[in-house]
């Protein structure tokens, strides 16, 4: 099972490598991880996803909260999160494909964001879904690059993490 954390830590350098290092260390493998600084910049979030049962999340959840840099720990996956993603994509679009490939975005909600003589470059928000969706649709054009954030998260309502 996935479970998604916002972790907010400390905004200082090598508090990612210790992170990152303590789920190496541990044998736990991030499936997703984007980090950003808040609307405090003393503080940053790291939403992570990890992949494992209630015991790993409990295991992964102790140990984070043993570093010095972390703040808190929080598990906000769920129905209880509004969860995105971003993605480019790098199509091969020759004259005769672009039309087609403009109204596949158009239905994802996609916007393009740029247009060479032999690609189109779609950029896509949303969940893992819709963003597999656009992709499997676009893969018959030809991918020529692709590249996709982590998962961020928000508690929905007025709570916050």
């Amino acid at each position: 099972m996935k479970h998604t954390l916002a972790v907010l830590v400390e905004n200082r350098s090598g508090v990612l490598s210790r992170v990152a290092s303590l789920f190496s260390r541990r044998g736990y493998n991030i499936e997703s991880l984007a980090v950003g600084v808040t609307e405090d910049p003393k503080t940053s979030r790291m939403t992570i996803v990890v992949d494992g049962d209630d015991h790993v999340l409990e295991q992964v959840t102790k140990q984070l909260n043993k570093l010095v840099d972390v703040i808190k720990v929080s598990d906000i996956g769920g129905d209880e999160a509004v969860e995105r993603e971003l993605a480019l994509i790098k199509v091969a679009a020759d004259v005769s494909a672009r039309t087609e490939i403009i109204q596949i975005a158009d239905i994802f909600r996609a916007r393009i964001v740029d247009v060479a003589p032999k690609s189109i470059t779609v950029e896509v928000t949303g969940d893992e879904a819709k963003i597999q969706a656009i992709e499997k649709l676009l893969r018959q054009f030809g991918i020529k690059e692709m590249v996709r954030t982590g998962k961020i998260a928000l508690v929905r309502g007025p709570k916050k993490v």
